[in-house]
């Protein structure tokens, strides 16, 4: 089993497991760091989706600072198995909700709203493209979209690049769609 720890909020140093999986990349600790650090400590009454939660780290490290409710999707039996038992370990967080089933057609019959959106997809299999016409269905006016990519992005769909980084092969965004 491999892991990766929460850095922050009330879980910070726990350490979740997960198995290998084809396309899994976590977000490393300091690009977690620098996310929570753009977005702000605390997120009391946020609604977070990690559209595909893999390792868990985006969707529990979110549970950690306090958002309100976070529904984590993943398709994988294997690693959705590993979510459960780490949802276990952190003695069950009402706030986390863990979905089996596939991002295009959870995004088509949500419906539910969120402030913040995790999308890390497994790379070079045009996911990006084919989520972004769904994205504006489930996100609150003012919520923002935090994507991992292969290549820097400046936008997807309606959404525009706020703030970036990288580290290692992965470039990291805080999207946001433009204010009139």
């Amino acid at each position: 089993m491999n892991s990766v720890r929460i850095v922050g909020g009330e879980f910070r140093r726990r350490v979740l497991r997960f198995p290998d999986s084809e396309g899994l990349r976590p977000t490393p600790d300091r690009v977690r760091e620098t996310l929570f650090n753009w977005l702000g400590q605390d997120l009391d009454g946020w609604h977070c989706l990690d559209l595909f939660a893999g390792s868990g780290a985006l969707g529990f490290e979110a549970a950690s600072r306090g958002a309100e409710r976070v529904v984590m999707l993943e398709k994988s039996p294997r690693v959705l198995a590993a979510l459960h038992e780490n949802h276990e370990m952190l003695h069950k967080p009402a706030t986390v909700e863990i979905v089996r089933g596939d991002a295009l057609q959870y995004l088509a019959s949500a419906k539910s709203k969120f402030d913040l959106i995790f999308l890390d997809p497994p790379y070079h299999k045009g996911w990006l493209d084919r989520l972004a016409p769904l994205l504006l269905s489930v996100m609150n006016e003012d919520g923002a979209l935090y994507v991992e990519a292969e290549h820097a992005l400046e936008s997807l769909g309606c959404w525009r690049t706020v703030r970036h980084g990288k580290a290692g092969e992965v470039h990291y965004h805080l999207m946001q769609q433009p204010t009139a």
